[in-house]
């Protein structure tokens, strides 16, 4: 398959190429020596003009509270950005961590960069007046769930000053660190940057960005083009060795000896631009041992639960290889890949990954092999992914296949087309089909395509201010099964409807808008077209100009199980139709605070029982040096009828600390009820410089078990200590 995929990626490349500038605006060259220093006091600064800025939050286009200056401006080398954040109460000005990638709202200075100018994701740099930095991919044109990707990481630089008259920062990205297209030495960019003071909620934004939806300040179609000469993309290689070495001790069983094991990891990893748009990035015996732990998750439902991709070697122009079939479903989930369905580690013994672009193609491609562990063979993954647009800057159409094949010969294979259009301002038509093909299914499934096929039609008008709507058609087969995807249900067909009104409020309201939805999602069966789920839901969510917002939903369920599910040893769902009601109200705080509590509330019906539960996060930001938080979910449900219940209690604990920007560490305790378990994830690092870093990292389980048949007792106990150096070269 890997000689296959790189075939297929040479084939496209022979694509034209046309530098659209048409709408950019030529920004200023730096003439003169500047040092980073955060003051952007030297005069090769004066030469450049500020940006024209507009209020974007609480009120639109209101005047700006506090005089702001942002600059920027570029040499041969780097993109540089310069911020006089000026502030009449710097006492006022909110600064709540010294931690790299850790955002905790406040005060803040971005600027985010479209290098493709593809109008669809978005790279971002972030800095607080701490001094810590933040970067992030924003995908997807900000649509969806998942669409701010917090793990992903580069190399730039910032500098922060502050003082009396409020605070002053400086930023240089390498263009070396950035893929984008040049034409004769001339880029176009899509630049957007924002200036957030936190304790008023205040957001400045360059360019003017219409308040239409929910997430416009973070949405890559609306950047402005800028024009940069006498820049070429630069290919340096970044070489990334690591070395690892730790202790473990686990035991499955009440009294049996601990098992002692001692771990010694060698491997590097290595980042190339072969062309001016595409890198690759080659891994040897890849280890994820600084990773932060999920989440533990309490289900309520019969499906399986999802978790998100933390690994960095996954998350470069992640947004590529993204092709949803649902709310968390996609042929393509790179935890697929080296990890377990428990989340327990397999061995990666290596593996390549392309992203970029090819001419006018974007281009994904990934190919990994993973070790043998314990019963299960050795595997080959595969993926690749092509994309082009199309009529308009905003509509593209595309396709992906995957193969994952064991070294016993069992294989699974699929394939994909998709196309994105835009068809008027706010109106789009999204279409896909999908279809997989693998040994363990029979003959006649091969030949049966509708049940190995997924299909879907979406026609949506983004717009969160005055009328919205959405409508979907999904089918899927019940042979349909990506390998190395996520799905939810199969052998289905959905009708989902939606429609929302939005408006914002006027400059002496306390309100900054009020918006009200309904939803209707109806799945039939494919055998018989049956109701197998459905829900009508209304809401209704005011925002207020602090930033703190509210909702509350009502909703009515049905369900159809054909097979019961548990939710624990003490309680079941049996076979049978159940329709329920249930109320929900939420309320977020505003980020600008240092003590804020986020919290829920539901109550109702639920399948032949009762719900209640409730879940509340607090968090104390004590300095910049120090932060707590917690969270607590609780479920009460009662199926009095069958003298059955459910109690959960899914309860957190963090910890964030930091001496400065270098030193830092952080720790989470997870104790489940329901599986009687508690976890601890505790994690030092020593950050050098970029890409030089020490981490010590300590994990400890503990979980208890009672067999509700045999009412014997199971235990599982594990300990581990790693310490791990890495250090990134550039040559």
């Amino acid at each position: 398959m890997l000689y296959i995929y790189l075939f297929l990626i040479a084939t496209f490349s022979f694509a034209s190429f046309e530098a659209n500038a048409a709408d950019g605006f030529k920004l200023q060259r730096l003439h003169g020596k500047i040092k980073l220093d955060g003051l952007s006091n030297e005069a090769a600064w004066e030469k450049i003009q500020p940006l024209p800025l507009t209020m974007f939050t609480p009120t639109f286009k209101s005047p700006p509270t506090e005089k702001t200056e942002i600059r920027i401006t570029y040499d041969d080398n780097y993109l540089y950005a310069s911020g006089r954040l000026y502030d009449s109460d710097p006492e006022g000005v909110q600064a709540y961590s010294l931690v790299r990638d850790l955002d905790r709202g406040g005060d803040f200075f971005n600027i985010l960069l479209d290098t493709f100018n593809d109008n669809e994701s978005l790279l971002a740099f972030v800095t607080t007046p701490s001094g810590n930095r933040l970067d992030a991919e924003i995908i997807n044109d900000a649509e969806g769930s998942d669409f701010f990707n917090q793990n992903w990481n580069n190399f730039w630089d910032c500098a922060v000053v502050q003082n009396h008259e409020g605070w002053f920062v400086e930023m240089r990205i390498p263009f070396s660190s950035l893929r984008f297209q040049d034409k004769d030495g001339e880029v176009t960019f899509g630049l957007i940057t924002h200036r957030r003071i936190g304790r008023k909620n205040e957001r400045l934004t360059f360019p003017e960005i219409q308040p239409k939806w929910t997430t416009a300040q973070w949405k890559a179609s609306q950047a402005q083009d800028v024009v940069l000469t006498g820049v070429y993309r630069r290919k340096p290689v970044y070489i990334s060795p690591y070395t690892l070495g730790g202790l473990s001790r686990t035991r499955s069983q009440v009294n049996a000896p601990f098992s002692n094991n001692s771990t010694r990891e060698l491997g590097i990893d290595l980042k190339y631009g072969l062309t001016n748009n595409l890198s690759v990035d080659l891994t040897v015996n890849t280890d994820f041992a600084q990773v932060e732990a999920d989440n533990q998750q309490i289900n309520l439902t019969r499906f399986s639960l999802f978790f998100p991709e933390k690994r960095q070697f996954f998350q470069e122009r992640s947004g590529i290889f993204s092709f949803k079939t649902g709310e968390n479903s996609r042929l393509f989930h790179s935890r697929r890949i080296g990890l377990t369905g428990d989340g327990e580690a397999v061995r990666l013994l290596g593996g390549v990954r392309f992203v970029g672009r090819i001419n006018e193609w974007d281009v994904g491609f990934l190919n990994m092999q993973t070790g043998q562990r314990k019963a299960s063979p050795s595997e080959n993954f595969g993926v690749l992914r092509l994309r082009r647009r199309i009529f308009n800057d905003k509509s593209f159409v595309g396709g992906m296949a995957t193969s994952r094949i064991d070294e016993d010969g069992d294989y699974n294979y699929t394939y994909g087309l998709d196309g994105n259009f835009q068809l008027l301002d706010s109106d789009y038509l999204v279409v896909k089909g999908a279809h997989t093909l693998e040994d363990l299914a029979d003959e006649q499934s091969h030949k049966d395509l509708a049940n190995s096929s997924f299909f879907s039609v979406f026609y949506e008008r983004r717009n969160e201010k005055g009328l919205g709507f959405s409508s979907e058609l999904r089918r899927s087969g019940k042979n349909f099964n990506p390998g190395i995807g996520f799905t939810l249900r199969r052998d289905f067909q959905l009708f989902k409807n939606s429609i929302a009104f939005g408006k914002f409020m006027n400059e002496a309201s306390a309100f900054r808008r009020h918006t009200v939805a309904f939803e209707s999602d109806i799945f039939l069966r494919n055998t018989d077209r049956s109701v197998e789920s459905a829900l009508h839901a209304f809401s209704w969510r005011p925002e207020f100009k602090s930033g703190t917002s509210a909702e509350l939903e009502v909703e009515w369920r049905r369900e159809d199980l054909l097979l019961p599910f548990e939710l624990s040893n003490q309680a079941n769902v049996p076979v049978g139709t159940y329709d329920f009601f249930t109320t929900e109200a939420k309320l977020t705080m505003t980020d600008g605070r240092q003590l804020r509590t986020n919290g829920s509330i539901n109550g109702g019906s639920f399948y032949d029982g009762t719900r209640f539960g409730f879940m509340l996060s607090p968090t104390w930001i004590q300095s910049r040096h120090l932060e707590v938080g917690a969270e607590v979910e609780v479920n009460r449900i009662r199926f009095s009828s069958r003298r059955q219940s459910f109690n959960s209690m899914l309860t957190r604990l963090r910890l964030q600390a930091a001496v400065n920007n270098r030193f830092s560490g952080n720790a989470l305790l997870q104790y489940s009820n329901i599986a009687e378990s508690i976890g601890i994830n505790a994690r030092l690092r020593y950050n050098f410089s970029e890409g030089h870093d020490l981490y010590f990292v300590y994990n400890e389980f503990f979980a208890e078990e009672k067999n509700r048949f045999t009412a014997d007792l199971s235990q599982q106990d594990s300990r581990t200590f790693l310490l791990k150096y890495a250090r990134t070269f550039v040559h």
